[in-house]
């Protein structure tokens, strides 16, 4: 798997970089079997893999998800990002510190967003999700070692998502099919996504046909192609549940890009709080190659001769980390490095993984694909409203009656999708908005009819993002919900760049401070917007550059904006 071009301009700085393969699937099984990572089992496994143990040591320090030390019978993490602050976090989790603080067999810790904003205050007991009602029962059937399950919530009310070209019983993976049969040629998929307009649907917007024509070009080999299924952005959930519901589309589609790009290797990069729905996806993997549509040698169809193609997909669970939604820092994790992103170009589709020419899109883009490649850009075009083209799938969390995932045609206002969830809780009156995650700027009240779209948000000060509406009541305090989403942003910057690393820090400390002392956006002073501005222009990721946006856009909703000059 780690055939390597020749190196391009921009790589240099990799060259002291240990080679794979990656030692993550390792860590991950000997934590998987011991529940930590022993000291003489990293030793073993320096000695067995002939690596050094300082750089296995390097890998366990970023990652978040690898342990050190004997965890206790029962760990209950509790997340406190956004959604969750919303839904009274901060009360729960002192709650729980009151109730097993001193319980030496239970370890409570507060963690970055766990992906189930729509159940919030979440928690997860040993790694199993769950909801803060459900805490105490869940950690007392844990202690006792009884077995604890979760359900996956469904949100399409039983019927198939508009999204999904195929009926209850009917026969999946027919385009696939019928690109394995000869019956369509894989650029005519390309052709159809370009003709489409489809954008990858996990932030970037960057035009999904392009990218596929871009990759495809290449005359390095291998390629391979890569799902980003690394959802972890406060307020997003889609994702999650799109591979939850439509795990046959995501293959599908990450297949019939193989296809069209040339490559016989595959991944789906997973977060791993996500392990039920990993689960669903390890299974549906192999119910494929059960079915000849995956493996060595993939039949067209049950019964027929094989194609002579080869056809490979892995899950790649992840050690953890925001970050690693970063596609490059994404594909840093999978050669076994610390996941810290690349300086570009170059970029993925050129030299990406093991220096390979890679196609990465996310979960929502590749579950996209069948439905395009069957009915057509036109039909595809025709779904969208207010000028938006296609569908598009949205994560609605907060102060709103029905939290939950949506389809709904692209263009759709918040307005209407506000509605279509509810409405505010309670009856209450809108406080704002933010429209694409935490990483978007707050918008107010008049921006519920601006159409959820990538040109309409950008034009409104906001943007689509991840696709997470979450929606705050008036009378929330706006500048500790800008605060709390530059905490987050603090706590998952990888360190690489200063104006990242320092600037958040700096940035969450004096506003924490300054609402330590009875201050409000009022008293902000002018050192916000120049770190926005440092940080903005001089991160090497988008996460350093997005970080303070949403404080600004706070200003900017309260009045302050003239006085601080943003």
């Amino acid at each position: 798997m780690a055939k390597t071009q020749a190196r391009v301009p921009g790589v240099e700085a990799r060259a002291g970089k240990f080679p794979g393969p990656s030692l993550i699937p390792a860590l991950h099984a000997i934590q998987e079997r011991l529940g930590w990572l022993p000291r003489e089992e990293l030793e073993a496994l320096s000695r067995d893999v002939r690596r050094p143990l300082y750089e296995i040591e390097g890998l366990i320090s970023f990652y978040p998800h690898f342990r050190t030390e004997p965890p206790k019978k029962v760990t209950l993490h509790v997340c406190h990002d956004l959604s969750c602050w919303l839904q009274g976090a901060d009360q729960r989790i002192a709650a729980l510190r009151e109730r097993y603080g001193a319980d030496t067999e239970i370890e409570v810790a507060e963690v970055s967003c766990i992906g189930r904003c729509d159940v919030a205050p979440a928690v997860a007991v040993n790694e199993l999700p769950g909801t803060a009602e459900r805490a105490g029962a869940l950690v007392a059937k844990t202690r006792a070692g009884k077995p604890v399950s979760y359900t996956s919530r469904g949100y399409s009310g039983g019927a198939p998502w508009p999204n999904d070209p195929y009926a209850p019983g009917q026969e999946r993976y027919r385009v696939l099919r019928a690109v394995l049969a000869g019956d369509v040629d894989p650029g005519q998929v390309i052709a159809a996504l370009q003709e489409s307009g489809l954008r990858g649907m996990g932030g970037a917007g960057f035009p999904t046909g392009r990218k596929w024509e871009l990759v495809a070009a290449q005359t390095a080999t291998p390629k391979y192609v890569i799902c980003n299924a690394d959802e972890s952005e406060p307020g997003t959930f889609k994702d999650r549940q799109i591979l939850a519901e439509q795990p046959h589309l995501v293959l599908e589609g990450l297949l019939l890009g193989m296809l069209a790009a040339g490559a016989e290797e595959g991944w789906v990069f997973i977060r791993h709080e996500y392990r039920p729905e990993e689960a669903l996806i390890r299974r549906e993997i192999e119910s494929l190659r059960a079915a000849g549509l995956v493996g060595e040698a993939v039949r067209a169809s049950g019964n027929g001769t094989g194609t002579g193609r080869r056809l490979q997909v892995e899950v790649f669970t992840s050690p953890g980390g925001y970050i690693l939604g970063e596609e490059s820092a994404l594909i840093e994790c999978m050669e076994g490095h610390r996941g810290e992103p690349r300086n570009k170009p170059p970029f993925p589709g050129v030299y990406g993984l093991w220096g390979q020419p890679t196609l990465m899109n996310s979960v929502e883009t590749f579950a996209h694909v069948p439905v395009i490649a069957e009915r057509g850009a036109g039909w595809w075009k025709s779904q969208g409203i207010n000028g938006g083209t296609g569908l598009k799938f949205f994560a609605v969390s907060g102060h709103v009656e029905r939290p939950g995932v949506y389809c709904v045609p692209m263009g759709s206002t918040a307005r209407q999708l506000l509605d279509a969830a509810g409405g505010v809780a309670g009856g209450r009156a809108l406080g704002a908005i933010q429209p694409g995650g935490a990483s978007s700027n707050f918008l107010g009240p008049d921006g519920l009819d601006v159409p959820l779209d990538f040109d309409a948000l950008a034009k409104a000060g906001s943007m689509l993002g991840s696709g997470a509406l979450v929606v705050l009541a008036e009378g929330t305090d706006l500048l500790a919900a800008a605060t709390n989403v530059l905490r987050f942003f603090r706590n998952e910057s990888c360190g690489k760049c200063v104006p990242c690393r320092a600037g958040s820090t700096k940035a969450y400390q004096i506003l924490s401070d300054l609402m330590t002392a009875g201050g409000g956006a009022r008293d902000v002073d002018e050192r916000i917007p120049q770190l926005e501005e440092t940080m903005r222009r001089t991160s090497i990721c988008g996460l350093g550059q997005v970080a303070l946006g949403p404080v600004l856009s706070v200003l900017r909703l309260t009045g302050q904006e003239n006085h601080h000059g943003t």
